[in-house]
């Protein structure tokens, strides 16, 4: 039995489309990785597989699995996923702007069973947020940008999930904060042991506190390994870093031996 996340030659489509080409990701428990790419390269997919939420956007798998400690999450309804241990924050925030701060965070434990613990899970929340727990009474929509992703965090944490999904944690944010989130979720991965998969743009902050990271492309991975290696890696730090000399050519290369003569992907 494998711990933590393993998602294998997964395969995705919107309708004719591909969407993912055959890859494999691992989130091993207690790991911090993270998944690199511009837009369109399936990171969202990849998200929406693990979450389960494929099927509200009109994708489908077509072969591969998704296992959590073992245990096949693949088709799970995102509530009986979100019991198995994974919470996710969403791109955007995506909280409900007419409610209070916390009963927003209330609602990130709404498939718990132990009623009589969430008052300290919250508790454990505030303690990881007090500018959160200052704001609880306020409306969500009153927030400023920064404040609402503190409390998508903290909402996905009530849920005391084993593994955080994080979906482009900087989106819309200012670098400032976006450093404070990602010293959080270093915090929350080393001193809890929660597992983190951050899908993530900004490269080199998501290289720089991750363990292990995949590059997609096309819905394919293209470079994998230890994030301290990929830092170093000129194709990475050219498409990704802003720097790297020949790595634009050397990506063309990988891109033209990834494509037959029409133009379309191998696999």
């Amino acid at each position: 039995m494998s711990d933590g996340l393993v998602v294998s030659n997964l395969h995705v489509r919107y309708g004719g489309v591909i969407a993912l080409n055959g890859i494999d990701v691992r989130v091993p428990k207690g790991a911090f990785v993270s998944v690199l790419g511009a837009n369109g390269a399936g990171k969202t997919t990849l998200v929406r597989s693990i979450t389960g939420l494929l099927n509200l956007h009109k994708g489908r798998v077509t072969s591969g699995s998704i296992e959590l400690d073992g245990q096949s999450v693949l088709g799970q309804k995102s509530s009986t996923i979100v019991r198995a241990g994974v919470a996710q924050v969403p791109e955007g925030r995506k909280l409900f702007p007419n409610l209070t701060v916390e009963e927003n965070l209330l609602c990130g434990a709404a498939t718990r069973t132990d009623t009589d613990e969430i008052d300290e899970t919250l508790a454990q929340v505030y303690e990881l947020f007090p500018q959160v727990e200052r704001l609880n009474q306020q409306t969500a929509g009153l927030l400023s940008g920064g404040e609402q992703q503190m409390v998508a965090v903290g909402r996905a944490l009530m849920s005391r999930p084993s593994l955080l999904v994080c979906d482009e944690l900087s989106l819309g944010l200012a670098p400032k904060i976006v450093h404070q989130l990602f010293e959080l979720l270093t915090n929350i991965n080393q001193e809890r042991g929660t597992s983190v998969l951050v899908i993530e743009q900004n490269a080199r902050l998501a290289l720089q506190h991750a363990t292990d990271a995949f590059v997609l492309d096309l819905g394919e991975v293209l470079l994998d390994g230890k994030a301290a290696d990929l830092r170093e890696d000129p194709t990475v730090q050219e498409l990704y870093l802003g720097g790297g000399g020949e790595a634009r050519e050397a990506y063309a290369s990988i891109q033209r031996k990834r494509r037959t003569p029409t133009g379309e992907r191998n696999g």
